[in-house]
């Protein structure tokens, strides 16, 4: 049988709105040290990092950062 992993979930998870996109950056962790980060956009297409961060801080930096770099539309796909 397989043990569920409860996710805890930071307090710097936010939603975010631009050029007519909202998003929604969601930082967790379960079972670990190491922060993961996830966005979902308005459509419900999610965007999930492939590395791990030693803080929930540092995983909305990149967030902020990847929106900075490459704009919010990087993080948002097609309508379902």
């Amino acid at each position: 049988m397989e043990e569920e992993i409860e996710l805890e979930m930071s307090p710097l998870c936010q939603v975010l709105a631009d050029k007519g996109h909202t998003i929604s950056i969601e930082i967790y962790r379960g079972g670990g040290s190491n922060w993961h980060l996830e966005v979902v956009d308005e459509f419900g297409n999610s965007t999930v990092w492939d590395d791990q961060f030693p803080t929930d801080a540092a995983a909305l930096e990149e967030a902020k950062s990847t929106i900075k770099d490459e704009g919010i539309d990087a993080l948002v796909g097609m309508p379902s």
